[in-house]
């Protein structure tokens, strides 16, 4: 590529100094189709697109697997960015499609490169012609770091095998880090009081203390984020709205006492509490529960569920759809009605309901026997390929295992949601089982990401997990 040709015509475009810094990677077919934003994601570093490449993504762009929809967003993204310049020979900046985020350029190969690869490996290979051209490049660049970027294993084994540098790639996340996920609880500084309690409100009203606060932190507290403070008065709140400089919060009710219990179920914990404050309340709309597996997320919902469709009758029915792994289609070739069909991923239902059934002591095996037809003519279980098409009015619509979602199911799943219907989405965004999911490109992430802040939307992450002291201290040495 003659850019590449002329080292001077290549430093006018770049000063020296920042060249010999900032790398070069090129990229393999593979990394494209398992992220497309990935052209984005190389910061202030260069991207090297060999023909190979683009051929490749040529031939993955039919049907409709996940893989071929990337193909086809990569040569989206590729065109957008090709067809504003009428040279491209000098790189085209990446930084105003990426947000700011990326700083560097994008190259493609505008030529053809005969690299020295060596005699026995057979250039009709793709991946040989890539690693040809990494070696053409690191030739030509010796004072620059060019480096394969590529998701197969053997690739990177062949071309550390020439003495080039590989490397995996692994950054393909909505979030940076999804250490930075809303988490919907924050703990109130110390002197939080000293520096919001001056010209405080506070009054009384149904059972709740409300308070209105002006100060420092207002501005970055959300509707709906739950506030609390540990100390001998401890304080559990949620803030309601926040307008400008003041906030108003009110005091949580306390579901951790029996008189609060839901279906028999009490808060073990200062998240659960919170948790079941947002499932028992009609105002929200849209709740995200998030937290490893054994934390309570299924059994709250359950319970919340329970009462709000038997006791309260606010809700006709609960509809508890899972993602299947593998996703919806291929439960057809299982017997049985689509009830039936989902009964083997339903075994977490069935273990909840057998804790919610237990409280019901007082009327012996018949009374139980009664409720749990009762409890099980309410709840429909139904998979995902069935929610197409369908708009659920007051229904309590949970969705489990909400990791594995895309953000694309998820907005057919939530959009399917009508007047006096509450979407409930549990998950654990650390146990993916989509091959082509991260924790921070999942649908869950994504829409706690985007509900939060909304007036009707809740979202709790648990912390702590409620089983016995064998698998907390088999979850902390294993």
């Amino acid at each position: 590529m003659n850019t590449f040709s002329s080292p001077g015509h290549h430093h006018n475009t770049m000063p020296r100094k920042s060249a010999a810094q900032t790398k070069l990677f090129v990229l393999d077919t593979n990394v494209l189709m398992h992220d497309p934003t990935s052209l984005f994601r190389f910061e202030e570093h260069d991207i090297y697109v060999p023909i190979a490449t683009l051929e490749e993504l040529d031939m993955h762009k039919k049907g409709m697997t996940e893989v071929s929809r990337n193909a086809r967003q990569a040569s989206r993204f590729i065109d957008e960015l090709v067809s504003k310049l009428d040279n491209i020979e000098d790189g085209v900046p990446l930084s105003q499609h990426s947000h700011k985020s990326a700083s560097g350029k994008l190259f493609l190969q505008t030529e053809a490169i005969s690299g020295d690869i060596p005699m026995n490996l057979p250039t009709s290979k793709v991946d040989n012609q890539i690693l040809g051209v990494v070696l053409f490049l690191s030739r030509h660049h010796p004072k620059r770091q060019v480096i394969l970027v590529s998701k197969d294993i053997n690739m990177r084994i062949k071309a550390r095998a020439l003495g080039l540098p590989a490397e995996d790639y692994f950054n393909d996340k909505v979030l940076e880090d999804t250490d930075l996920l809303y988490s919907g609880v924050r703990e109130l500084p110390a002197d939080f009081w000293d520096t919001h309690g001056k010209d405080m409100e506070s009054w009384q009203a149904n059972g709740h203390t409300y308070y209105r606060i002006k100060g420092p932190q207002v501005s970055s507290l959300l509707p709906n984020e739950f506030v609390f403070q540990e100390g001998p008065n401890p304080l559990y709140a949620q803030v309601l709205k926040v307008e400008g400089k003041q906030a108003e919060m009110v005091t949580v009710r306390d579901y951790s006492h029996a008189k609060n219990n839901v279906w028999g179920i009490t808060a073990r914990n200062r998240e659960q509490n919170f948790a079941l404050n947002v499932l028992m309340d009609p105002e929200i709309d849209f709740v995200t529960l998030l937290g490893q597996a054994g934390t309570g997320k299924t059994l709250l919902t359950l319970a919340a569920a329970l009462a709000q469709v038997l006791d309260k009758k606010i809700y006709s029915e609960i509809i508890m759809t899972r993602v299947t792994v593998p996703v919806g289609e291929d439960i057809g070739f299982l017997p049985g009605t689509e009830e039936e069909k989902m009964t083997p991923w339903m075994g977490a239902l069935e273990d909840n309901l057998d804790v919610l059934n237990k409280s019901d002591d007082e009327g012996g095996d018949w009374g139980r026997a009664a409720t749990q037809d009762l409890i099980r003519s309410r709840i429909k279980v139904k998979s995902l390929n069935f929610m197409r098409g369908r708009t659920f009015l007051n229904k309590f619509l949970i969705i489990d295992e909400a990791q594995n979602l895309t953000p694309k199911q998820m907005k057919t799943l939530i959009t399917r949601a009508g007047p006096g219907t509450k979407v409930v989405c549990l998950g654990n965004i650390s146990q993916i089982d989509t091959p082509y999911l991260t924790e921070g490109s999942s649908g869950l992430t994504y829409v706690v990401d985007h509900f939060k802040g909304w007036a009707h939307n809740g979202h709790v992450t648990l912390q702590r997990g409620e089983r016995s002291r064998l698998a907390d201290y088999a979850a902390e040495v294993l």
